[in-house]
Parts: C-alpha cells; sequence; structure tokens
C-alpha cells in the first residue's frame, strides 16, 4: 500500500552527509509506489518556542516556516528525521522544530518513524543522546512507532559519506517503509 513519506533533513548543509542518506531514503521509497516529500531546514525559518501557549489559543505569534512544515507532519504516514549530531544530539534546525509541535503533538499520532544520523565523531556511543532525545519526542507522538535508524559516524567533510554502506542500507529501508 503506497504512503506518504515525509522526509525532513535538519542538516544546516542542503547536500550534507544525512542529507545524501535522506536522498537514497526517498529513491528506496519512491520505488516502492510511496508519495515522499523532502524538506530541508537548511534556509528555512523556524523560530524556537517561546512557551507563550498563544498556540493554544488559536495560532503561534511567530510567522515563519515551522506551521507549513508540522501540517506536514500531520498529514504523513511516514516520518523521517534526518540530522548531523552535534555535542551528542541533534542539530538546533530539527530541535527547534519538535519543540514547536507543541502546537499540535498529540495529533501527530499512528505515525512511522525513521531516523537518519551522521556524525564527524568515531564512537558510536555518541549517538546516544540523539537517539534518546528522537525517541522521546516519537513517544509524545501517540501510537506512533519507530520503525528503523541508520546511524553513520565518522564523517564530517561534505560528501565524506559517498562509498558509504550506509546509503545503500538507507536506500533499502526507504524501499520497506
Amino acid at each position: 500500500m503506497a504512503e506518504n513519506v515525509l522526509i525532513i533533513s535538519g542538516s544546516p548543509r542542503i547536500d550534507g552527509n544525512s542529507a545524501m542518506l535522506c536522498n537514497a531514503f526517498a529513491e528506496g521509497a519512491v520505488s516502492a509506489g510511496h508519495t515522499v516529500e523532502k524538506i530541508s531546514l537548511a534556509g528555512k525559518k523556524i523560530g524556537f518556542c517561546t512557551a507563550c501557549y498563544s498556540c493554544r489559543k488559536g495560532g503561534c505569534p511567530q510567522h515563519d516556516d515551522a506551521p507549513e512544515i508540522i501540517q506536514k507532519m500531520l498529514e504523513a504516514d511516514i516520518i523521517v528525521l534526518a540530522t548531523p549530531v552535534y555535542f551528542f544530539t541533534m542539530c538546533a534546525q530539527l530541535k527547534a522544530l519538535i519543540d514547536r509541535s507543541v502546537m499540535v503533538y498529540p495529533n501527530i499520532s499512528g505515525k512511522k518513524f525513521y531516523y537518519l544520523m551522521t556524525m564527524a565523531e568515531t564512537d558510536e556511543n555518541a549517538f546516544t543522546g540523539t537517539i534518546e532525545a528522537l525517541r522521546g519526542f516519537v513517544e509524545c507522538c501517540k501510537n506512533s512507532q519507530e520503525c528503523g535508524m541508520i546511524c553513520v559516524p565518522g564523517v564530517y567533510e561534505k560528501g565524506a559519506i559517498n562509498g558509504n554502506p550506509a546509503l545503500e542500507k538507507s536506500r533499502i529501508m526507504g524501499a520497506n517503509c
């Protein structure tokens, strides 16, 4: 059955290593007949949540790209969250978007989530903070489930992931999502 796949690339580099994982996942998902949209947060304006809770009274006072992206999250069947790992957690762009979902996160329900992560660090234990943070978000999304993740250590420079078997793993994961 064809599903609606939303891939959110948190990297500030449009064609960075985690973005390349996103592209491979998208190729696989398209080959399986899914509808795929990839959103790069690079260049998007997403303010951080100020905890004003105006969203509960009708709308966020910030006029930026977050509401449109969050609406797409509500409409998706499958959500892929991709991020480079900085200081043992996700990049600020993705974290800001997740925090802004406070306005609707109870309605982000019944979703399948996949995580794609890259980092310069070679010690795979450094992924732990990012994994736990993403799991914490998904746990708040009722009846949603983590369906897979790919973690690629030791890639820093743009394009360093070229030739890495993780690209094919991401393509296969997308084809089987």
